[in-house]
């Protein structure tokens, strides 16, 4: 921060596997809420020293802060009240709410991001979609929880960094903006579009669906998340573009 004189941050950084916080909660509480504090002050100090007067915060959250859905619940809003329900999404809500409170406080010129589950090249292979390629691949088993009916709102990765260059550039400080496709599956639905697109390709000689397995539900399993992204699209003029056919089609030609 004393070394360079840039326009902004972009805080992508963050523990952000549910699984992992129900293990050990405590990383994520250093890594999210700590050291998003330490980033605040950071810039708050760089504000001062560097007199900077058009620098922008831009921090990356999630929409599991907002908790869980019925399956015909109207959408999150970037009104919704906040109602986290495990060790992640507790630490993310506590993040959201001292990047505001900077904003209030100190009139730093911040920006709250929401975002859907992503997918695409190059993400770790804990989470869902990567995982089930990685494990047709390995002909290792795909472990679905339950019986695969929780539902999730997916956004190919280039569609949502679209999203964050245009809040970058024409967002409004002290704004929120929801981020998502539109676009909501089952679980067990995502995992056999992977299989068929994989199966269609004759690249193994044999069925992937046969390796889906069905273990127990983790612990306070959320049901189902669905944004609405009518606000940064109507401000900001942005528009999701990839399909997630298209998306699934691309992230299984990179792994």
């Amino acid at each position: 921060f004393l070394r360079y004189n840039f326009d902004a941050v972009v805080h992508f950084a963050a523990e952000t596997h549910v699984d992992n916080s129900i293990k050990n909660s405590e990383r994520f509480i250093k890594s999210n809420i700590i050291g998003t504090h330490n980033l605040l002050e950071a810039s708050l100090k760089f504000l001062k020293i560097k007199n900077k007067k058009n620098f922008v915060f831009l921090h990356i959250s999630t929409d599991e802060v907002f908790g869980h859905l019925k399956k015909n619940d109207k959408s999150f809003t970037e009104k919704t009240a906040y109602q986290p329900r495990n060790p992640y999404s507790a630490t993310k809500a506590s993040s959201d709410h001292l990047v505001r409170s900077f904003y209030s406080t100190y009139e730093f010129p911040a920006i709250v991001v929401n975002c859907c589950n992503n997918f695409g090249p190059f993400q770790n292979k804990e989470k869902l979609i990567p995982k089930t390629i990685h494990n047709i691949i390995k002909k290792k088993k795909i472990p679905i929880y339950g019986k695969g009916k929780q539902i999730r709102e997916w956004i190919f990765v280039e569609d949502f960094v679209n999203a964050i260059l245009k809040v970058l550039q024409k967002g409004k400080l002290g704004e929120s903006y929801n981020i998502g496709s539109g676009k909501e599956f089952e679980n067990i639905n995502v995992v056999n579009l992977i299989c068929e697109i994989i199966k269609e390709k004759k690249i193994l000689g044999y069925d992937p669906k046969k390796l889906i397995t069905f273990v127990k539900d983790r612990s306070g399993h959320d049901f189902r998340y669905s944004i609405n992204s009518s606000k940064v699209k109507k401000e900001l003029n942005w528009v999701c573009e990839t399909s997630f056919k298209k998306g699934i089609e691309k992230t299984i030609e990179y792994y």
